[in-house]
């Protein structure tokens, strides 16, 4: 929990309203949690509701990787929240394959649809507001996988990777608008999806031990999902307010830079 000097808990992001994807479990879920606990006003969405949503959060089901799927958590948010100065890219995934020529065409698609498209499609809806109002932050969570990218998982670091170019130019672009867009990329994180995603791969692995071993980061362990949301907590606060076009990478050391 952040908090002020005297010990009380800081309620940054008091009167902003935040849309976050992916919220109802694991990275997402922690997000929402951060920013509801920082003051905010928060609208989550998923696929299917695995679970609830984490409490004093709105809900929407929703599939955002077709273009009418985001235009119903669009309208949603603007029922529910009246506008969005915060907004989370977290949806994304995909299955991994023994290697890149094994991905069938419809996963290439999906993997697409679901790690870089529904951002674009979700932001074009979205930033003509934050435009009107003046000011609006935007985060897309990628992954540190891109830095080193694996035949298993190459259509989701190539939709992860376009999403962090994508990311950069929006950033350029809105930066005259009030608008700060930024990336988080996090590393090998303990979630049930992550979970799941390891063990499938685990099953195509030549050395499966690797694939799960507990130390597979400098730091020693997994990354948790308060260490991405306390990334994106931070982007969309005030005091990243000269941040703009950056991609905080979040990996415990696990992915080589340069």
């Amino acid at each position: 929990m952040t908090t002020v000097d005297n010990g009380s808990e800081m309620r940054e992001l008091a009167g902003k309203r935040a849309l976050v994807t992916g919220g109802s479990r694991g990275i997402g879920a922690a997000v929402v949690r951060q920013l509801l606990d920082a003051g905010a006003e928060v609208l989550t969405t998923a696929r299917s509701a695995t679970g609830p949503a984490p409490e004093g959060a709105a809900f929407v089901q929703a599939d955002v990787r077709t273009r009418a799927g985001a235009e119903s958590v669009a309208e949603a948010a603007r029922k529910t929240l009246g506008g969005v100065d915060i907004l989370v890219h977290n949806a994304g995934g995909a299955r991994p394959h023994k290697g890149a020529s094994a991905i069938p065409d419809e996963e290439w698609q999906d993997a697409l649809d679901l790690n870089f498209l529904a951002s674009v499609r979700l932001d074009s809806l979205l930033v003509p507001g934050m435009r009107e109002q003046g000011s609006g932050m935007i985060v897309h969570v990628s992954s540190a996988a891109v830095l080193t990218p694996l035949g298993a998982f190459l259509h989701y670091t190539a939709a992860k990777a376009a999403l962090e170019n994508y990311s950069r130019g929006l950033a350029l672009e809105l930066a005259p608008s009030g608008i700060r867009v930024n990336t988080v990329s996090p590393g090998r994180v303990a979630t049930p999806g992550g979970e799941a995603t390891r063990e499938q791969w685990a099953q195509l692995a030549a050395a499966p031990a690797q694939v799960n071993a507990d130390d597979s980061t400098p730091l020693g362990r997994d990354g948790q999902p308060d260490d991405i949301a306390h990334a994106v907590h931070f982007l969309v606060s005030d005091r990243a307010g000269w941040l703009t076009g950056s991609n905080l990478i979040v990996d415990g050391g696990e992915f080589p830079r340069g």
